[in-house]
């Protein structure tokens, strides 16, 4: 169809003193710069301001912080006068850390993600992209397709994954650059490509894992 895409990553890191607001300007001003330098050039940015989920922090401590970035990110989208139906949001979802004791339930995460981009993201923007982030495959589909049963109603825009580490890592582990492996990779992809394209339409099961 003709789009062009590029796409920029800003890494944020949660803990006990971090991220300062100085990271989160800082980051949120290189990733608006280089998303209204893609438009100039004919291009769709993909922005991507990544929570990271490697830590001890609960939920609502993500929560806390991803608001906090896309509210920064968007009110310099503003500033750059960045086209948002023009742009792909590539954001993390509202999750606990990895270490962190308390582990919610996949409703939870849906709510708790859901919520936090109604609060931050406006209706204009032309797709959500989610990262994986490192989520079992899985759990990934899961979640997404939680959030595309429970809210959608009230979705004003699409939510999907970016696909790469959701779909590809399962497949990876398996090839491990075998030739003999090659057949039950593809295999594997295909797999959790359909089940995330079930997720994006809310049409995901667990038992969809076992086909």
């Amino acid at each position: 169809m003709g789009a062009r895409f590029a796409k920029w990553r800003a890494v944020i890191t949660v803990g006990d003193c971090l991220p300062s607001r100085g990271c989160i300007e800082a980051n949120a001003q290189a990733l608006v710069r280089y998303a209204a330098l893609c438009q100039e050039a004919g291009l769709v940015p993909v922005v991507e301001p990544e929570v990271l989920m490697d830590d001890v922090h609960t939920l609502e401590r993500c929560n806390e912080v991803t608001e906090e970035v896309l509210r920064t990110v968007f009110n310099q989208l503003y500033t750059q006068r960045v086209m948002l139906e023009g742009m792909i949001l590539k954001p993390n979802m509202v999750l606990p850390g990895l270490t962190c004791p308390k582990q919610e339930a996949v409703d939870e995460v849906a709510d708790a993600t859901v919520k936090c981009l109604l609060r931050a993201v406006p209706a204009a923007v032309g797709g959500i992209a989610f990262l994986s982030g490192g989520q079992p495959g899985e759990l990934a589909s899961a979640r997404l397709n939680a959030m595309n049963v429970r809210f959608k109603s009230r979705l004003p825009w699409a939510l999907a994954f970016s696909f790469a580490r959701a779909i590809q890592q399962p497949a990876l582990e398996i090839w491990r650059g075998e030739e003999t492996h090659v057949l039950a990779a593809q295999q594997a992809l295909y797999h959790r490509a359909r089940c995330n394209r079930a997720a994006r339409r809310g049409e995901y099961n667990a038992a969809m894992e076992r086909t």
